[in-house]
């Protein structure tokens, strides 16, 4: 047990002190902060502005499209050939939009006309505010009033809330879930391959250098394979931490200076707002209506955010993050032992790579029906549970059943360790020999 130990501190040490180590732990929740403030800063400052000058054969949309803070319409007198000869000559004006005479007829072939490329942005609100007019102008033609439209339409919020084993009610919100469940899928997908991976590298090179053969003569190689999976699992596990740690802090901040941004930049109608504006005020005025709705909502949010059992989630994750790592990293470890370079790992590293691909593709049907028969198996069988669980343990697990997926997931570790100590015991020490599916069996039976 003393040279387990040794192993793994020399695995651990020599890995943490590395420059690459070091840099990466910083620069990782660096990245994952600015993989979710970056996009929102951007989006934030980020104008599609335009200057559209619209020629309108139909005489429909004259002077009807409506301006927005970045988009702005015109309505020159003259002709197509002119608009965008102006568009050409002068920077003041980004591009024509013509509307031909029988659009209520053909509402296709309708033209913008530019020489920058517009926003989608741009391009979105002009195709919806035609349509929306159209259709204005359909219904009035037959006879129907678009007051009796509006009101007839109904927005409905389902709520949803599970049943737990005792009968009380909680609410859920699936979307989050999803998000949730399948955010941690891909966590644990990458983690697996990243440092199971730097196993069987640690391995190939050892035996390469012939380093294992000072190592084998102090140490038996179960010992040895044992030593460098649990050693550069605290890696994995100290560069998680520091991760989560760094990140937290990273996005806390930059959360703050979202908000802030908002405070001083905001140009939407608050409740409070909206109630000075109006002398007279009417809880039904659309201003109000429309900043109760986006207030709810965000209370909303946040009150399914408060719902998740975040402690449950992350006992889980270290658990299948551990668990996934030992069962593949073992795999990973006899891939290394039986080859002489990486070159050839090729022909071994697809039987053991299909069930956790295989797992990760499947997580995308699991997370539409967590409850189904097949999620349930996907999420016993070790080789697919530490993907497959993450996925469903947002939605809500019965604690049997993740206690029976722990419980396999532990006894899988140790039969695949126990399998790969076997190749692992032979091959360490063979060189120049290129094996196949027949030598690995045959070591696989030695006693």
């Amino acid at each position: 047990m003393n040279k387990i130990v040794l192993i793994i501190q020399r695995e651990y040490l020599t890995r943490v002190r590395k420059k690459s180590f070091i840099i990466m732990t910083i620069l990782g929740p660096v990245l994952m902060a600015a993989l979710f403030i970056v996009p929102v800063w951007l989006a934030m400052n980020e104008e599609d502005d335009a200057h559209i000058l619209v020629i309108d054969d139909s005489f429909l949309f004259t002077e009807r499209m409506t301006d927005t803070d970045n988009i702005r319409f015109s309505y020159p007198k003259d002709g197509l050939d002119s608009a965008k000869a102006q568009v050409m000559a002068s920077d003041d004006f980004d591009a024509v939009l013509y509307i031909h005479e029988k659009i209520m007829t053909t509402p296709t072939g309708i033209q913008l006309i530019y020489d920058k490329q517009p926003g989608i942005n741009v391009i979105r609100y002009i195709e919806n505010s035609i349509e929306n007019d159209l259709e204005k102008f359909k219904l009035a033609k037959s006879g129907i009033d678009q007051a009796t439209i509006e009101a007839a339409k109904t927005n409905i919020k389902l709520v949803t809330k599970k049943l737990d084993e005792i009968g009380e009610e909680s609410k859920s919100n699936t979307e989050l879930s999803m998000v949730v469940g399948m955010f941690s899928g891909i966590l644990i997908y990458m983690f697996i391959f990243l440092y199971g991976v730097q196993v069987m590298r640690g391995v190939i090179e050892e035996k390469t250098n012939r380093i294992i053969e000072v190592i084998i003569s102090s140490v038996k190689p179960f010992q040895l394979m044992m030593g460098k999976i649990i050693g550069i699992a605290l890696v994995g596990l100290t560069q998680f931490l520091l991760w989560i740690i760094l990140s937290s802090t990273l996005i806390s901040g930059g959360q703050a200076l979202v908000k802030q941004h908002f405070a001083k930049q905001e140009k939407g109608v608050s409740i409070e707002d909206a109630m000075s504006k109006s002398q007279s005020y009417v809880p039904e005025t659309e201003e109000v209506a429309e900043a109760q709705l986006n207030e709810a909502a965000v209370n909303e949010l946040f009150a399914s955010i408060e719902m998740i059992n975040f402690p449950i989630i992350l006992g889980s994750f270290l658990f299948y993050f551990l668990g996934g790592y030992l069962i593949y990293s073992a795999l990973f470890a006899a891939v290394g032992s039986a080859v002489d370079n990486e070159a050839d790992t090729q022909q071994f590293m697809l039987p053991i790579t299909i069930p956790i691909i295989f797992s990760f593709v499947m997580a995308q049907v699991v997370i539409n029906n967590p409850e189904s028969p097949m999620s349930f198996w996907l999420s016993m069988i070790p080789f697919t549970s530490p993907i497959i669980m993450m996925v469903r343990i947002p939605f809500g697990v019965p604690y049997w059943e993740l206690g029976l997926s722990m419980v396999l997931l532990v006894l899988g570790f140790i039969g695949t360790t126990w399998l790969a100590g076997r190749i692992y015991r032979t091959g360490v020490l063979m060189y120049g020999k290129k094996i196949t599916y027949k030598e690995l069996w045959k070591w696989l039976r030695y006693h």
